[in-house]
């Protein structure tokens, strides 16, 4: 292109440019600020701002008052972006782009039928599922923005945008904003001037990674949406295509970002909700829903953002939830870098901030976070995002804190109410817990979703009639109920996994003194690695030897005790002990009558046992380590932003196995065992997670994610089996 020839803004530049201020103060934590610039304008873009904070604020606060707003919003502006799409390019148009003429309407058109969907499914209408065709629309999009897959991604640069070269099948780099587009931390970038200018490509990137996994011909979809091969993208010659703009970057930020988040989310889904979608014709690719989610998180799109808030929270739940990581530190650090690009830009948002103590309490580090939260929290009055200064105190999770909750959200004051009566229990304020529970049934009561009660309400409900029943069995009487309780509330649901060895302890101690007494060599004397089975007979201890005198005088408190000892021993890396118990728990399964789920997460538990006690005994796993990170699915890890000491740890286990030397068959074979165990525990957890168990949905999605990672820790060592 002739460098005389004058450069035309793309003529929705300047509406979606305007659009993005108001996003800037939406992520910035000012909602009101971003709802009143939105309101200025009644365009798509416009509009479907409004629909996101509406949606946000539903979403985030289950605020069902806000989704008839939301609806409204998002109907509006798909209707809008319809009418665009139908609109013929104009003659006089000077603006040449390498995407074909209204591709733009058509990624705001997706977002909004996803957003729709969204809603109506907060709202409990299945009209929401239905809008799951949306995925095909994203699967057509991504085929048209990158019709020969993704770009290599290890060599990305945060600043630069993705761009399909018209003359070749190469795919190159260009700055996708002049410096003066660039979001500037806090909210003085608000008034910064917009230009829609770009500077001219800069580099080239290697050749793409993977297609788009089209829907299966035979799918129950294919019916109506077709299956049309890869389309073609319309553009121009190299003599009339202009580098890069906004509109340009939203269109490589939102096809990737709508295509890798249906992808993931298809492939956390449970194993028989998968099986329907499969019905139905989809197919799901986690790898690649990443690596699209990551680079689109590397542009200053809107989508960009929202495409790193769902990395941070990917990685933040596999940390908390997997209970194994095959490569722990390339999760942290690439997790690190998605929270440091974008708090830099808004470092007053409660998301961003939220996401930097996840880090810190990922890495063990929880007075770190505690003070990390406690500072988001201080100037929380200057903020009107009321429902993301929530998640702040909530992740602090102190007993006060889950009081406030309900007074700036709506959603089961009662699961609320239940976690804070369990905090107060273990501080030894009794009288504060029982009177929590005692305010539990009508919470829930006045509020259900469709008539229904939420999982965590059923569960709930059947706690609080077991604790009634056993303390009238003791004393004649319901009242006071808070005396018959032994185990914390709170016990159930924390998750041991990421407590400091000394919490852990003082959990043992406490677990350990009540009784029935343990008996010190039964929980070894049963070591055994492997499946055991649902039917296998249950543990020494019988109803008929249990005391009403007793601290637990129910096989389901001996088998929850278990659980927990089997846990937070495993934390403490007394693998045998810990082996013990959980076994000990899964021998209660066909013996319990309220606490059902326990079986399912001991066996989980047991798996997590597996892998754990393989990597403490690998003299160097860090050499995995290091591999996985140069074959990396994202750019992340490479950046050299990334703080975190962990790397320290792989060296030592490196020159670790200098002293204690080990073939790389005998420890290839040690790790095969310990994978095919965990396998075989996942299965046995999975045919105990039914239906008719409480939280079991909870538990198949951590079974989803634990197995990814056996997959993952194969591929690192290469095994084939």
């Amino acid at each position: 292109m002739s460098d005389s020839q004058p450069h035309h803004a793309h003529p929705n530049a300047e509406l979606l440019l305007s659009a993005t201020k108001g996003f800037d103060y939406l992520f910035s934590n000012d909602i009101v600020s971003a709802r009143e610039h939105f309101k200025q304008r009644d365009d798509p873009f416009h509009l479907m701002g409004l629909g996101v904070c509406a949606f946000l604020e539903a979403a985030l606060g289950m605020e069902s008052g806000l989704m008839a707003e939301a609806t409204r919003c998002l109907s509006l502006s798909e209707a809008g972006t319809r009418k665009h799409m139908r609109n013929p390019k104009p003659r006089d148009l000077s603006h040449h782009s390498r995407f074909h003429h209204g591709l733009e309407w058509e990624i705001l058109n997706a977002d909004a039928v996803v957003l729709l969907g969204l809603t109506q499914a907060l709202s409990e209408s299945y009209m929401g599922y239905l809008q799951c065709i949306a995925h095909s629309k994203f699967t057509k999009l991504y085929k048209t923005v990158f019709p020969q897959g993704l770009p290599q991604p290890p060599n990305f640069d945060p600043t630069t945008t993705v761009a399909l070269s018209p003359s070749s099948a190469r795919i190159t780099v260009s700055p996708s904003m002049p410096a003066a587009l660039h979001h500037k931390p806090s909210l003085k970038s608000l008034n910064s001037e917009s230009s829609t200018s770009s500077a001219a490509s800069a580099a080239t990137i290697p050749a793409p990674v993977a297609p788009a996994p089209a829907i299966r011909p035979g799918g129950f979809f294919s019916r109506w949406v077709g299956t049309a091969s890869t389309p073609t993208l319309l553009i121009q010659s190299d003599s009339h295509v202009v580098p890069d703009g906004p509109v340009e970057d939203l269109i490589v930020a939102g096809s990737a970002f709508g295509f890798g988040l249906f992808n993931l989310v298809f492939s956390l889904l449970p194993k028989k909700i998968q099986g329907l979608v499969g019905f139905l014709g989809f197919k799901h690719d986690r790898k690649l829903a990443l690596q699209a989610l990551s680079l689109s998180a590397t542009k200053h799109d809107v989508h960009g953002v929202f495409a790193g808030l769902v990395l941070m929270t990917y990685h933040g739940v596999v940390l908390l939830l997997s209970g194994y990581q095959a490569n722990e530190a390339k999760i942290l650090a690439e997790y690190q870098v998605i929270v440091d690009k974008i708090a830099t830009r808004y470092p007053e948002g409660a998301l961003w901030i939220l996401n930097r103590a996840k880090i810190m309490r990922m890495s063990y580090d929880a007075e770190g976070a505690i003070l990390v939260l406690q500072s988001g929290l201080k100037d929380v009055r200057k903020h009107s995002f009321a429902q993301a200064d929530m998640l702040l105190i909530f992740e602090l999770a102190g007993a006060d804190a889950f009081i406030r909750i309900t007074e700036l959200n709506s959603w089961s004051h009662g699961t609320y109410y239940f976690i804070a009566a369990g905090c107060y229990y273990s501080l030894g304020n009794f009288e504060k817990a029982q009177s929590l529970l005692d305010a539990i049934p009508d919470l829930i009561d006045k509020k259900k979703i469709s008539g229904k009660d939420l999982p965590t309400e059923v569960f709930i409900k059947k706690k609080l009639a077991f604790y009634k029943e056993k303390h009238l069995r003791r004393t004649g009487s319901e009242q006071n109920l808070i005396q018959s309780v032994k185990i914390s509330p709170a016990d159930v649901w924390n998750n041991h996994a990421r407590i400091s060895p000394s919490i852990a302890q003082a959990h043992i101690d406490i677990l350990s003194s009540l009784t029935p007494p343990l008996e010190a060599s039964s929980p070894t004397s049963g070591s055994r690695r492997g499946v055991k089975s649902p039917l296998s007979p249950r543990s020494k201890t019988s109803l008929s030897s249990l005391r009403i005198e007793d601290d637990l005088d129910t096989l389901d408190e001996l088998a929850v005790r278990a659980l927990l000892l089997g846990i937070n021993y495993r934390t403490i890396k007394e693998f045998e002990v810990s082996r013990g118990f959980l076994n000990e728990a899964l021998d209660y399964q066909n013996a319990v009558k309220v606490s059902t789920w326990v079986g399912g997460v001991a066996a989980f538990e047991l798996a997590v046992l597996d892998l754990k006690e393989a990597e403490e005994g690998d003299p160097r796993p860090g050499i995995d380590r290091s591999l996985a990170s140069t074959s990396s699915d994202t750019s992340a890890s490479s950046s050299s932003t990334t703080s975190l000491t962990i790397n320290a740890d792989a060296t030592d286990e490196v020159d670790g196995y200098m002293s204690n030397p080990i073939s790389e068959e005998e420890r290839k074979g040690v790790w095969k065992e310990a994978l095919k165990c965990a396998s075989a525990n996942l299965e046995a957890a999975l045919n105990l997670a039914t239906s008719s168990v409480d939280l079991s949905s909870r538990l198949d999605s951590r079974i989803v994610m634990l197995r990814d990672e056996i997959a993952t820790k194969k591929d690192m060592l290469g095994l084939d089996f």
